[in-house]
């Protein structure tokens, strides 16, 4: 079952749900404890509250002793006030229990979305893992605060009114108790509808969430192609099936619960009826009567209460089946379990007999093999889907080759950790990403070792530092998420920044200059020549000018390497390189 189906809905309990869960209370056992110790607490106060009005009416007031009576009312608002000042420790203790626990729970999903590699987010809408992160999570909020512990009140709540009841009169009892087959009916009814109904609305509400991510996201497109009207009437539908998935599920609470009273009313007519008799008899007292009709109120109290935390139950253990299912994905590229020291890389890089796939058996690179010295800069050809983009993904391990080897000064990187690995390489791509923040924290990324003058030096190296000195706040300047204050070249010089920085021992361009202006490009290339003395090199690059200097040049077709050499090498092989350059050639011509 994949992660995308939001459409789940589990049992209202799954033991070993339950017990996935309950891991996360743990860490607050003595908290749950207590919480659950005021809860008992709260239902027997509530419980013995009838029984004042039993005694006042029965032997204070048939008596005509005020003093008991004024006793009696004085205890009894004592009782009132203990009551209050326990609920209230019962409700802050088990809110905070759950807010601990959704924050530990949401850290771990983090965590693990953190861990998982880029083929499970090839797969996985973004839409729907935020749904996970946020509204999911909020779910179990609900049943850690409200539902595993207000359970025990309001079991107690009803086994304290029953013993109080049957200890009273057990004719009155009975009598009362009579009506629960139709409740018992009543709440399978809507168990069942309200379970489809909630089916609905969180069905609706993840493609509402990926629905929002996506068009937000593309919000350029939809105006560029003036699709707002498209979009618009495609969010309509989704959105108005939530709310009649809403309204419906509305409509059988709105049913539910004054049936319930109406039960609830037929069991006091039922007392009256019987009790009236009895009083004029003398067999019960009215002060009996008086109780019976305070404890009936307050037992169809927490029965409605019960059906409540049912529906809590159901949406947590369909949230948390989907959290699990995600938790569950070890879609890892994993560390190596004894790492090899990877220090003083010197950037030499070899791929032997590399194949890989995406899918199955649907070769994007098929026995590819070459070698990238030391300080060698080496750039990739080749038509779109070649397979260029793959090989640099390989070489830092972001997904897992199927057969061959890949190496770095001589060690293969499946047994060097990942971290370790990653710290050596740095990669500017084509589609640059920035993060909200300053322009200081988008080229350290927040790493406090690399010093402020260490990203005045990579800025000034590249460029950039002319443009960030103009701005109000210059390093400390905020970025808007993805950036969307500056141009492209802006950010791209940033990410170039960025990747200096760092002082890899390889660097990796991905069209790094195809979204620049040519003044922007000369100066980014302008910059290269300086920085890849003593750094391998690998360049990404359809425009063929921009790599003529580089120390080999490695033609990729349809997963294949079909060509290697210089520049001038590869234009005398008249082969595939030559080609492009030709096609390239006449494009600026006609330009």
């Amino acid at each position: 079952m994949s992660i995308q189906d939001d459409d789940i809905l589990g049992k209202a309990y799954d033991a070993q749900l339950m017990k996935r869960l309950v891991v996360y209370l743990r860490p607050y056992k003595w908290q749950v404890l207590l919480a659950i110790l005021l809860s008992v607490a709260v239902s027997g106060l509530e419980a013995v509250r009838p029984y004042f009005t039993k005694i006042a009416v029965d032997v204070h007031i048939a008596n005509k002793d005020s003093h008991g009576l004024l006793v009696t009312t004085i205890l009894f608002l004592l009782l009132l006030v203990l009551r209050g000042v326990v609920q209230y420790y019962n409700a802050y203790i088990t809110q905070k229990i759950g807010q601990q626990t959704i924050f530990d729970l949401r850290m771990e999903l983090f965590r693990h979305l953190q861990k998982l590699s880029l083929k499970f987010y090839d797969k996985n809408p973004i839409g729907r893992l935020i749904t996970r992160v946020t509204n999911d999570v909020e779910v179990l909020n609900e049943m850690f605060s409200s539902g595993i512990v207000m359970v025990f009140s309001d079991v107690f709540m009803i086994i304290g009114i029953v013993w109080f009841m049957f200890a009273m009169n057990v004719e009155l009892t009975l009598l009362s108790l009579s009506v629960l087959p139709f409740l018992i009916y009543g709440t399978f009814l809507f168990r069942r509808k309200a379970r489809e109904a909630y089916r609905e609305v969180r069905l609706y509400i993840a493609r509402i969430n990926t629905f929002m991510q996506e068009h937000i996201t593309g919000m350029l497109v939809d105006q560029i192609f003036n699709r707002e009207a498209k979009a618009f009437s495609e969010f309509e539908k989704h959105n108005a099936g939530h709310r009649e998935a809403n309204i419906k599920s509305i409509f059988y609470y709105a049913v539910f619960y004054p049936a319930v009273d109406l039960i609830g009313a037929v069991a006091v007519g039922l007392i009256i009826w019987y009790a009236g008799g009895n009083v004029l008899d003398g067999t019960v007292t009215i002060g009996t009567v008086m109780a019976f009709l305070q404890f009936n109120e307050m037992f169809w109290r927490p029965i409605r209460d019960l059906s409540e935390k049912y529906n809590i139950m159901q949406t947590a253990m369909a949230s948390s089946e989907r959290i699990f299912k995600l938790l569950d994905d070890k879609s890892f590229i994993d560390d190596p379990a004894a790492p090899v020291p990877f220090t003083a890389v010197k950037g030499k890089i070899e791929f032997r007999n590399v194949w890989f796939a995406y899918n199955d058996e649907d070769w994007v690179l098929k026995d590819v093999s070459f070698t990238i010295q030391p300080g060698e800069t080496a750039a990739f050809v080749g038509h779109t889907g070649a397979g260029k983009t793959t090989i640099i993904n390989l070489l830092s391990r972001f997904y897992e080759i199927q057969k061959g080897e890949i190496l770095i000064d001589d060690v293969n990187n499946r047994t060097i950790a990942l971290a370790e690995l990653r710290s050596h390489i740095a990669v500017v791509l084509q589609d640059v990403f920035l993060f909200s923040g300053t322009v200081k924290g988008n080229i350290n990324l927040g790493k406090e070792e690399i010093s402020f003058d260490r990203i005045q030096s990579a800025a000034r190296t590249v460029g950039v530092d002319r443009f960030i000195e103009t701005l109000p706040g210059k390093y400390d300047e905020e970025v808007k998420e993805r950036g969307a204050t500056l141009s492209v070249g802006q950010k791209q010089l940033l990410s170039f920044a960025r990747a200096l920085a760092f002082h890899p021992a390889i660097l990796v361009l991905d069209e790094a200059t195809s979204s620049v202006d040519t003044e922007t490009e000369l100066l980014i290339q302008s910059a290269i020549q300086k920085l890849l003395a003593n750094r391998t090199a690998i360049v990404i690059a359809h425009r063929l000018s921009t790599i003529q200097t580089a120390d080999k040049i490695i033609v990729m077709h349809k997963g294949e390497i079909r060509e290697m050499g210089t520049h001038q090498e590869l234009l005398l092989h008249k082969g595939i390189y030559h080609t492009l350059y030709l096609l390239q050639y006449k494009e600026q011509e006609k330009a």
